[in-house]
This record gives structure tokens, sequence and C-alpha cells, in this order.
């Protein structure tokens, strides 16, 4: 494994680099300042104008494959810049993507769903986890029942991202209760003209989740999403990349609350020393960096496994999602430590992204269910150990 960046890798992640630090850096204070006063802190316009400013810079479809207009850069560079983008809070992404699964559309379906969403028109959303069915996916309930050259679905989906905007969403929906997950599983593309309804849920921090309700939904069969039957697997490979996305953001979170307690720790100066001098301190620092450096290989490898097609990506997405996610849980717990009283207070972001990493343990797989999943690769021998992939 060889981590080496090239020339154009380099120039990529120095280019996201300046990005971040020159367009989205300087909003997080106006941001704050307007959440403070009760105003919204940024719009859907604003973060659109910035993705225009980054498509001038050519950076548009950056995992969008030639054909579809973008310029592909693969899951290895993806993640690096989802390192750099985790470094804001501001919730920028660069335009010109769509959802992986989307590409499993039909050539009337692109023109309808992929094309819209890549070009900024449509908004998409993902939706699989029920109340019954969160970590234990394979539960769904929500069915959907052949009515002539009709489906009809019922049922409700919970914490669905960007449902309270979306022109149409990807819902799971049981097709065959007879053979279940393995072949009983079907995605759809529903527009919500077509009847679904969108309910807002209040979370502890600025993530916009919905109950998504489905009352007699009728949906041509030509909204298929892939295969009839086969759309768990559809579901987890747009899952295995999520876990590697919410990992890169994870590291990026972390460095750029490690600066800050460097910083903070060589100005704050108590009984005549900068606190950086204390034992306590330092171990502090030294432990946050060891488990961030150690994040970010296990991040890295499961991007090249996933941009090599190689067995195993889905077990080290899984390795990397739980070790990253608790690394920066417990990165911004000691920053927010060494800031002290100023920590907790909304004058700076900590606080802000002391809430933000607590959720990154639940979602796209809670630390219990992927130690589950491991262990239960390891122990039937799906992956063994001292093997390299």
């Amino acid at each position: 494994m060889d981590f080496t960046l090239t020339e154009e890798q380099e120039m990529l992640q120095k280019t996201v680099r300046q990005f971040v630090q020159n367009e989205l850096l300087p909003l997080e204070q106006e941001v704050m300042r307007n959440e403070r006063e009760g105003r919204p802190g940024y719009t859907d316009d604003q973060i659109q104008q910035l993705q225009l400013k980054a498509k001038e810079m050519g950076f548009w479809g950056i995992n969008t494959p030639e054909e579809y207009g973008g310029v592909n850069l693969g899951p290895f560079m993806t993640t690096l810049i989802n390192i750099e983008l985790g470094k804001t809070f501001i919730p920028f992404t660069f335009g010109g993507e769509a959802d992986n699964i989307l590409y499993n559309c039909t050539e009337e379906q692109k023109k309808k769903y992929l094309y819209p969403v890549i070009s900024g028109e449509k908004t998409a959303c993902f939706a699989l986890t029920e109340p019954g069915a969160g970590s234990d996916a394979k539960r769904i309930k929500m069915s959907a029942v052949k009515e002539g050259s009709e489906y009809v679905l019922n049922g409700e989906k919970i914490f669905i991202t960007r449902a309270h905007k979306a022109h149409f969403t990807m819902v799971f929906a049981v097709t065959d209760k007879e053979t279940g997950c393995n072949g009983g599983v079907t995605c759809f593309l529903v527009d919500r003209e077509m009847g679904w309804r969108s309910e807002p849920i209040q979370t502890m921090d600025d993530w916009v989740v919905s109950s998504v309700v489905f009352e007699n939904v009728r949906v041509p069969e030509e909204n298929i999403l892939g295969e009839l039957g086969k759309g768990f697997e559809l579901a987890m490979k747009w899952i295995t990349m999520g876990r590697v996305k919410i990992s890169a953001w994870s590291i990026g979170i972390a460095e750029r609350l490690l600066n800050m307690a460097m910083e903070q720790a060589k100005s704050r100066v108590t009984f005549g020393h900068p606190i950086s001098e204390y034992q306590a301190i330092q171990w502090m620092i030294a432990d946050s960096a060891v488990e961030l450096e150690a994040a970010k290989l296990l991040t890295l490898h499961a991007a090249q496994l996933a941009e090599k097609g190689k067995d195993g990506k889905r077990h080290y997405a899984s390795i990397a999602k739980l070790y990253s996610t608790n690394m920066v849980h417990q990165v911004v717990d000691r920053a927010l430590q060494i800031h002290g009283g100023m920590g907790v207070t909304k004058e700076l972001p900590i606080e802000r992204w002391y809430r933000t990493v607590r959720k990154y343990r639940v979602f796209e797989g809670t630390d219990e269910i992927l130690r589950r999943t491991i262990a239960f690769n390891l122990l039937s021998e799906k992956v063994k150990l001292g093997e390299f992939y």
C-alpha cells in the first residue's frame, strides 16, 4: 500500500485546501453570528454560488464519470478532498454530482432523474431507514404491491437527509416478503408529486432530517431503479461509500481541532507558563495526533480498495468509520478541554463540532452494528487476518 501522492494529486489537494481557506473559512464567523441572533446561518443560494465559483476552477462533477460531464477523480482522490472539506462546518459539496446508485438508471430514467441531479436542477434523497429498521436494515417493512403496471407503496422512512427539499427519493420497499432482503427488496424512483410527504425532525445540531410517509403512493413499474429484487445490493453500495465519506470528514474536523488546540495551548498562560508546557496537555495533543494518523491510514486504505474494486472494501469501510468517528469524538473533547470555558461558548465552533461528531457514531452504521459486521466478516472468514486486500 503506497499512499504517496502524485504531483497531480498534490496539486488538487492544495487547490481544494486553498478554496476552503479563502472561500469557506471566512464565512464561519458570519454564520455563527447569524445563528446566535436567530437567523439562518447560510442559504442554499450561497452554497450554489460557491459551487459555481468552484466550477470556474474546474471542480465540477469530481466523482462523476466523464461521459456525464465530470472528471471522475475516483474514491481515493475524493476522500482526500472530503478531508479538506471537513475542516469547515460550512456544508459545502462540489456541484455536478449524483448518488452513485443513480448510474444504474435506464436511459429514460437518466433523462428524468440522473441528468437533472448532476446539473443541479433536481435534488434526490436516499430512503432506507425505518422506525423499526435502522441498524438492522434487513427488517424494512415498507411494502410495494404490484397492481397492473404500477406498484402501490405504503410505509414510513425516518432520518432521511435532504427529504425536506428533495424532488424525488430513491426508496427501498419489500416486493417479495418470502425472499426477504436477499431478493425481495426493490429500489424505486418516486417523485414527490406522486404523493409522498416529508415531516421534519429536530436534531441536536443543524443536520436536517425528516420522516417520509407513503400512503398508497402509486409508482409506475418503469420507475424501478436497477433490477426487481436487487435493491438491497444498491443500498449497500451507497452505504459503503457513505462510510468512507464520514471517515474523511472526521479526519478533516480532527485536523482543524488539533491545530486549534495546539494554538490555544501555546498562547494560553497559567501560573506563569503556557499550558503547552504541562504534561497533561502534551499527552492530549500526542494521543490526538497518533489516533488521527491511524484514522487517516485506515480511511485511505478503504478508499483505495473501493477505487480498485477489491474484495473487502465494505469490511475496511466499516473499520475506517468505526475508528475515525470515535477518534474525532475524542479529539473534539480534548480540544474543548484545552480551550476551557471558551470551548463551550458559541464564539468558537468547537461546541458545534462536539454535537456534530456525536451523530457520526449513529448514522450510516452505529458503532455497535459496525463491530457486529467486522466480527461477522472475520468469524465467517469472509475476510482473513493476515491477508492484504
